[in-house]
């Protein structure tokens, strides 16, 4: 465990920790889905879906199958297609990390 412990405290200053690291990242990514789904990611508008406090898993998907086409969206399309899979997966620590769906915060 102490070894395991020793590992993590060397290695994160030089590779990052996931959680650590997105914040920035993920919100830098997030700017252009503020238009229309707000700041945080609460939509201030019925029309656009609130992606604040939803899970982590369902946002990365939902972002991989705009991507893909399986799931279908003029709007979303274009914006997930030049997203890397650790783009998706920044932008989803970011809006799920926000206070909005969950009632984790």
């Amino acid at each position: 465990m102490k070894k395991l412990i020793l590992t993590a405290i060397v290695l994160v200053p030089f590779f990052g920790a996931p959680a650590l690291a997105s914040g920035g990242a993920g919100q830098k990514l997030a700017q252009p889905c503020a238009a229309c789904h707000g700041p945080d990611g609460n939509s201030p508008s019925a029309e656009f879906p609130r992606l604040a406090g939803q899970h982590y898993d369902y946002l990365v998907r939902a972002l991989k199958d705009y991507k893909s086409g399986a799931r279908k969206n003029p709007i979303m399309a274009p914006q997930a297609a030049n997203l890397t899979p650790r783009d998706m997966e920044e932008l989803a620590e970011y809006f799920s990390n926000q206070k909005g769906l969950s009632t984790k915060h």
